[in-house]
């Protein structure tokens, strides 16, 4: 390996440090107790060294929600178009995203569940750009939904509407699930699948 590869290495190396310790802080003191300085005190390096990787706060937490949507993006675009069936992958996608905010509960509460009321038009515009991982990864969510009504196999439905609709009823259950493990929920699975189910069921009623 050259030095310039190696250089690289250690510089995504160090931006990964930097991710996990913000979004720590991030996740158990809010976004008042995040600062630059605290993720360099954190990882033992000199604010000066953030810097180097974001510009500020606000590009951190960004990066932050990037970060966790790009990997849940990856995962569907490696799992969901193996399934034919539009119905099915439609049930799949859903269910995958209710797992990936399991297995990683820290980064979807630090993503989805902490309020991010301190951003400004501009950033919160940012969130929302057709380009930004978050609106790609609700963007194959929203053509599982359309694929499913072209095929039939749901009723003719506002695609944007019935999307924003099953998104809220999963993030629901996985908010819930993580935020309150000790509710005498029974069988996890058996909740999970009877709600995507009962929402695509809702959907199928006219087709």
């Amino acid at each position: 390996m050259g030095v310039k590869e190696r250089r690289e290495r250690e510089k995504e190396s160090l931006r990964g440090e930097i991710l996990d310790a913000a979004r720590d802080i991030f996740v158990h003191e809010g976004y008042e107790g995040l600062s630059m300085r605290r993720v360099a005190d954190k990882i033992e390096y000199s604010p000066t060294t953030i810097y180097l990787h974001f510009k500020d706060k606000s590009e951190l937490i960004f990066s932050l929600c990037e970060e966790t949507f790009a990997k849940l993006k990856l995962e569907m675009e490696a799992k969901l178009p193996r399934i034919a069936d539009p119905l099915d992958r439609l049930h799949a996608g859903l269910r995958l995203y209710v797992d990936f905010g399991l297995k990683n509960p820290q980064q979807y509460v630090a993503t989805f569940m902490v309020p991010h009321d301190h951003a400004s038009p501009e950033e919160k515009q940012r969130y929302m750009s057709p380009s930004s991982n978050g609106m790609l990864a609700f963007g194959i969510l929203r053509h599982g939904v359309a694929d499913c009504v072209s095929a039939g196999v749901l009723k003719p439905v506002d695609i944007d509407l019935a999307s924003c609709s099953l998104w809220a009823g999963i993030h629901g259950i996985t908010s819930l699930l993580i935020s309150h493990e000790a509710f005498p929920w029974g069988d996890k699975n058996k909740v999970i699948d009877f709600l995507i189910d009962a929402m695509v069921e809702g959907l199928k009623a006219t087709a």
